[in-house]
């Protein structure tokens, strides 16, 4: 079995801004190509071109529609969901090989492919289902925050970043120290009231979650805006009458 570390020298995670994910899925692409190409084993696929194509992901994109308790419009939430690198991580704790392991010097989750059996427990143990066994390789896969990728110092500073990060169109994922309060991710966490995904299972993850907003905090413009008058006057107001009777 492995032992957490009692403490990390920092806490790098994600913040994923559920107000602004479109549900694109290119995180999801870029984590399969970068993954695929770059750290331990490729992530393999099943049939890729076939009836019934399965494969491996660090990450996935999850969605659901949602109806307002106060009546108003039903919407639809984007959820991207990968390992939340958990400070009390089960899985790792349950591994009997060792290979699963939590970095004292970042706190990242990761597994040493060369020592997993693919025995299953730590999917088994994690509560967010965010290990994914590999078919091909016969060992377990998880996101590994692209560790291969944000210490590298011949890749320039802005690509630094986990891929998902840097790939995102719509600017909702951000990768920082979320021990750090100064860092600009525990500051966005503190701003939107970021939460933690399903804390009653008491595994304390590092990456959090902001919260959709309210239609009224997303319209800034409509202050700005000149009201609409309620009847159209002169020839304008003429047209609009005769076409709505079209």
């Amino acid at each position: 079995m492995t032992s957490l570390p009692q403490s990390t020298g920092k806490s790098l995670g994600l913040v994923i801004d559920l107000d602004t994910c479109v549900g694109c899925h290119a995180c999801v692409t870029a984590c399969k190509e970068w993954n695929t190409n770059g750290y331990g084993a490729p992530l393999s696929d099943q049939e890729p071109y076939g009836a019934d194509p399965v494969g491996t992901f660090l990450n996935r994109v999850h969605s659901y529609e949602y109806v307002p308790e106060d009546g108003s419009a039903p919407g639809v939430v984007h959820f991207p969901k990968s390992c939340l690198h958990c400070a009390d991580a089960p899985c790792v704790t349950v591994c009997p090989t060792g290979a699963s392991l939590k970095r004292e010097e970042d706190g990242i989750v990761l597994v040493n492919e060369d020592d997993c059996i693919g025995c299953g427990l730590c999917a088994w143990a994690c509560p967010y289902g965010a290990r994914e066994l590999d078919a091909s390789a016969g060992v377990m896969k998880k996101c590994t925050l692209c560790v291969d990728r944000i210490y590298n110092v011949n890749l320039p500073e802005e690509d630094r970043q986990p891929a998902c990060v840097r790939t995102c169109p719509a600017g909702a994922r951000h990768f920082g120290d979320l021990s750090d309060p100064d860092s600009d991710v525990s500051k966005l966490v503190q701003k939107r009231g970021g939460f933690d995904l399903m804390p009653e299972q008491e595994t304390r993850p590092v990456n959090k979650y902001l919260p959709p907003r309210t239609r009224e905090e997303t319209d800034i413009l409509a202050p700005l805006l000149d009201p609409v008058p309620e009847a159209q006057g002169g020839f304008l107001g003429w047209l609009d009458r005769t076409l709505s009777k079209i």
